[in-house]
């Protein structure tokens, strides 16, 4: 062998060892060299071997750069850098070099094809697969596994491919019945899930186990997929992190923190509880089953390595709990500052916290942020994300042009919006929505009746609310859930049928719990039946000893029918069994910063000149005609008289929270407040008014639904 050779094949076995390891320091000397030396000669397969280093080391430039150095690119040259793309969620990019290639190979297809299902763009995917069928191109287990992938939620496609893997013979590949496993279990199909897995007998791998009990905890079985861990350890069956994060999931699901908490214990035994994967799974368990956040920042704090998911994980920990909203939107910043880049999921996570925040200027900085960090993967789900959080804030001009602007909608998509404008009380967009959405074939959820009825509920449409509640279970084959009574309940008593209302209570296929009662003692509130309502109250309490709200109302009721004992009894009863009542509180976002206030407010450093604008604002109203009703004062008449009562419904937090935005911005600038309770009837009544002189559109979400005001109307056309 003379010394060319031997320079040749050192410098092929460095190049391998450098894209093995990683190692982009050696490997850019490589390339140095390769370019200036002569013993090394121009080589199409070396510039390919450059173009994977650069690929694997996320260096998308320099792939790209060592690719256009090659003269006479061949196939692996275009599928080394289409990987290149695909791996930064580049797919279309990767497509117009796909479209280069004159005869795309089988690794050509396949990698194209899993790069549009990474970013779950489903048609792409499918055309390419289609149009290599078409051509006769044979195709393999990752050929199939990949576009089952992109076939995200359409469960109908999964199935059909399902048979296109039974009738081609690939139903022998493990790795594609581990993703139909994956994408049956999603899309809640489970019984499909078990089929694959328990006909898999001979070929099951780690991945088919972790898969399935994943699965498992996906449908709330929790306790099948821990005996699914259990009888995986028993057969001696490799058990890694992907197994142990499943295992959380299952605990997750089931509620069940102490059975977490032993299962962390055992973690710490091994020294799994280090690793992020494992890590994500205890915070997801501490974040969902009521741990204390010292509990999963110690988590965190405990992982050396943070990796993304796990940054993802504790900023959607934070967001699912309203008080560490801001935690969550600290915790975001910290990533971004660290270094880290947001991925989709990030995004979605700190969106969450900004509807929790209703804070508009912060949602607008977050996608603001979408839009400069173009992440193409799973754009649909941050689109989604992004409704839910302008339809919370109030800005449901916003949000629906959001939604016109995506390029494709999914389910979530369409139940973001429709539940937009049933919160808002527009039910006539919300159902024709509803409409659109069967129109195009996407299929409705139990999410989707949920918007769908509450809309209904909302407006006093009895007749239409039944015949959607039918269509579930007729049309869709959904069964009702505890959620879909409730809003039937509501809708029912809201309408003044109370005794229809108790019936459907009585004939629910399941035990009611306090979530029908509930619906049931608010009907009772609004139409002033003491008598049922005491009834209900009691079946709330029965299943929620330490619920504020039964006894709140109860209370509310009694001193609007001036019954002032029975006041007192309900009172005294909250303090003996050490009942605290939530107070009442309104905010309001103000350049930037929230504005908190509370009924008789002295706090405020502006309050002095809130209190001058109110008593301003009264008198003008009562020329309008307006009549303050006292009996929202909830005081007894005690001989202070009823100026004595007006006051402190001028005092009420949302009143001030409004009379600040009023006195705080632009004139005709819209405002929005936000009540942690809900609003109160002379409030109500009053805003209206305060809207139509003040010229200004007001907006006021309380714990219930969205009040618009504009020229002296409520879009709930009072009727909430």
């Amino acid at each position: 062998m003379n010394q060319i050779s031997l320079t040749l094949q050192r410098f092929r076995n460095l190049l391998k060892t450098c894209i093995a390891d990683r190692d982009l320091v050696t490997g850019k000397s490589l390339h140095s060299l390769y370019i200036k030396s002569l013993l090394i000669p121009p080589s199409t397969y070396f510039s390919n071997h450059f173009i994977l280093l650069y690929s694997k080391c996320g260096r998308l430039a320099s792939a790209r750069k060592a690719f256009h150095h090659i003269s006479d690119p061949n196939v692996f040259s275009f599928n080394a850098i289409i990987a290149a793309y695909a791996k930064e969620s580049r797919p279309h990019i990767a497509h117009q070099l796909f479209d280069l290639i004159p005869q795309p190979d089988l690794v050509s297809y396949n990698t194209l094809i899993s790069a549009y299902a990474d970013c779950g763009e489903t048609a792409p995917a499918l055309d390419l697969f289609c149009g290599m069928r078409e051509m006769g191109l044979d195709m393999d287990g990752f050929t199939v596994s990949a576009v089952i992938t992109a076939s995200c939620d359409d469960i109908g496609l999964i199935s059909q491919l399902h048979s296109v893997a039974l009738s081609s013979g690939f139903d022998s590949y493990v790795s594609v019945n581990n993703t139909l496993l994956t994408y049956y279990g999603k899309n809640g199909a489970l019984d499909d899930a078990k089929r694959v897995f328990y006909g898999m007998r001979g070929i099951r791998d780690e991945v088919s186990w972790n898969s399935m009990i994943v699965a498992y905890g996906q449908h709330q079985e929790g306790s099948k997929a821990l005996g699914l861990f259990q009888e995986m350890v028993r057969r001696g069956i490799s058990v890694d992190m992907f197994t142990l994060a499943s295992v959380l999931t299952a605990f997750t699901c089931l509620q069940d923190l102490s059975g977490g908490l032993q299962f962390h214990g055992q973690l710490i035994k091994t020294g799994f509880q280090q690793n992020p994967h494992v890590g994500s799974g205890l915070i997801d368990l501490y974040s969902k089953c009521g741990g204390g956040l010292s509990d999963y920042r110690k988590v965190f704090e405990g992982i050396t390595e943070p990796d993304l998911v796990l940054w993802n994980t504790m900023v959607s920990g934070y967001s699912q709990n309203e008080e560490f909203s801001e935690d969550a939107l600290e915790c975001f910043r910290q990533m971004q500052r660290i270094g880290y880049r947001p991925n989709d999921c990030s995004f979605v996570c700190v969106i969450s916290a900004c509807c929790n925040l209703s804070s508009p200027s912060q949602g607008k900085q977050i996608h603001s942020s979408v839009l400069k960090s173009d992440i193409p993967s799973n754009r649909i789900s941050v689109d989604n994300a992004l409704i839910a959080m302008y339809s919370k804030s109030g800005n449901l001009q916003d949000a629906r042009r959001l939604f016109d602007r995506m390029a494709e909608h999914n389910t979530v998509s369409f139940n973001s919006m429709i539940a937009g404008y049933a919160q808002h009380g527009i039910e006539m967009e919300s159902l024709s929505l509803f409409q659109r959405m069967l129109e195009r074939g996407i299929a409705p959820t139990s999410i989707t009746f949920i918007s769908v009825l509450s809309a209904c509920a909302h407006t006093g449409r009895v007749e239409d609310g039944w015949n959607y509640f039918n269509m579930m279970t007729e049309k869709f084959g959904i069964e009702p859930e505890a959620e879909h009574y409730s809003c039937m309940i509501d809708l029912l008593g809201r309408a003044g049928k109370l005794c229809e209302a108790e019936n459907l209570i009585a004939a629910m296929p399941f035990n009611p719990g306090s979530v029908g009662w509930a619906s049931l003692l608010g009907a009772c509130r609004i139409h002033g039946n003491i008598e049922l309502a005491v009834k209900a109250a009691n079946q709330v309490l029965h299943f929620e000893p330490s619920n504020a709200a039964p006894y709140v109302v109860l209370s509310n009721m009694y001193a609007s029918a001036g019954r002032w004992e029975e006041v007192a009894t309900v009172r005294k009863l909250m303090r003996d069994r050490g009942i605290k009542k939530k107070p009442g509180c309104s905010w309001i976002e103000v350049k930037k910063r929230i504005h908190v206030f509370v009924a008789e407010d002295s706090s405020h450093p502006m309050i002095k000149e809130i209190y001058e604008f109110m008593e301003e604002m009264s008198g003008k109203m009562k020329q309008a005609g307006y009549v303050p009703d006292v009996r929202w004062a909830l005081v007894k008449d005690d001989g202070s008289g009823e100026a004595e009562k007006e006051v402190r419904l001028g005092h009420h937090s949302e009143k001030l929270a409004v009379a600040f935005g009023l006195i705080s911005t632009k004139d005709g600038e819209p405002i929005l407040v936000v009540k942690n309770l809900r609003i109160c009837g002379d409030c109500h009544n009053a805003i209206k008014f305060i809207s139509a002189i003040a010229g200004r559109e007001i907006t006021v979400r309380d714990a219930h639904r969205f009040h618009c005001f504009k020229d002296g109307q409520c879009s709930c056309g009072d009727y909430w």
